[in-house]
């Protein structure tokens, strides 16, 4: 192979890689917000598709967040690679803090007046066997209602932010192609031949 490493990476060592970045996270923010400014589509389509896959991603129907983000893009003519870029922003280190944070909004909503913070009876065996009817009401149906107002707050943000930076990106890359070819000549007045 041309690029194949001299020293093959150890388990231990493709273990941490895949924990730890190797060089930052930072550094990998910056590759993965470029992967979103460099889709080739609208502005509004790349901040469309973004912000439903962040608003999916704040939903608790795990397994369900490409397909909700698709549907959501399809609906407000937003990118669907945008879209699956999106739902990234629900991953194994942001979602304790959304889950918990979903909970803790759709249980005021739902109960304003409740004190009481302990789980209901019988929670722990309802979730070991799966059992949908009986963790709906304590469980997911907060999750559910709080995700909403959570999900529209950071999918709002997420549109701004990346609408104003794709449409920046894009012009600054149009200006650069532009100073490249340098001056030419200006196309006949009907058109191209």
């Amino acid at each position: 192979m041309l690029f194949a490493r001299r020293l093959k990476p150890t388990l231990s060592q493709k273990l941490r890689t895949a924990l730890w970045p190797r060089r930052s996270f930072a550094r990998s923010l910056r590759y993965f917000a470029k992967r979103v400014l460099r889709l080739r589509a609208s502005p509004h389509a790349i901040a469309a598709g973004f912000a439903a896959g962040a608003f999916a991603a704040f939903t608790p129907l795990i397994g369900f967040h490409f397909l909700l983000a698709f549907a959501i893009a399809y609906c407000v003519a937003g990118n669907m690679a945008s879209a699956a870029l999106g739902t990234m922003l629900g991953n194994p280190l942001t979602l304790p803090l959304i889950w918990g944070a979903t909970y803790e909004v759709g249980d005021y909503l739902l109960n304003a007046n409740a004190i009481d913070g302990n789980p209901p009876e019988g929670l722990a065996h309802a979730l070991e066997h799966r059992d949908f009817a009986a963790i709906w009401k304590p469980v997911l149906e907060p999750m559910l209602v709080g995700s909403i107002p959570l999900g529209l707050g950071v999918a709002a943000l997420a549109y701004a932010g990346i609408f104003l930076a794709a449409r920046s990106f894009q012009a600054r890359r149009v200006r650069q192609v532009a100073a490249r070819q340098g001056p030419s000549a200006p196309l006949p007045a009907g058109g191209a031949s």
